[in-house]
């Protein structure tokens, strides 16, 4: 088992996907902020204090997160906050879903723009997340700029 979750050619392959789909995924968030803000009030879980600053920080951790799985610096501690991250997003959507909030998540395109449901966006994190725990798990460090 230990040799499936180090293989050098997977580990690079879901880094790749993980990361590119990080980085798509901060994008729109970046871009307008003010609509990403929106998003996260319709979730009805975040002071309205710190929507905005979470509107600002979340992307930038997204995006940042995304190109350090890519390249392989800080690998442990991106890996580590997009687990984090995975888990934060799969409790939000799946609060919204059980108080039967009908909205778009916010995910890859902000507020009323998006065209994706809770439920689908609750898929993809679900199916993306036991991804991200085996690059969590895995000891693979070749193709990184800075090895561990």
């Amino acid at each position: 088992m230990r040799r499936i979750i180090d293989n050098d050619h997977l580990v690079l392959v879901i880094r790749l996907v993980v990361g590119i789909t990080m980085i798509y995924a901060s994008l729109y968030k970046v871009i307008d902020p003010g609509s990403f803000a929106r998003s996260i009030w319709y979730y009805h879980m975040v002071p309205g204090s710190l929507i905005n600053l979470m509107a600002i920080v979340l992307p930038w951790v997204e995006l940042i997160c995304g190109v350090f799985m890519i390249i392989g610096v800080y690998y442990r501690g991106a890996v580590f906050l997009i687990n984090l991250m995975m888990v934060m997003f799969i409790l939000a959507l799946s609060s919204a879903i059980a108080r039967g909030i009908n909205i778009d998540c916010g995910c890859f395109k902000a507020a009323e723009a998006s065209s994706e449901s809770a439920w689908q966006a609750l898929y993809f994190d679900l199916v993306m997340f036991p991804f991200t725990l085996w690059l969590f798990f895995s000891r693979s460090c070749r193709w990184m700029v800075a090895k561990r």
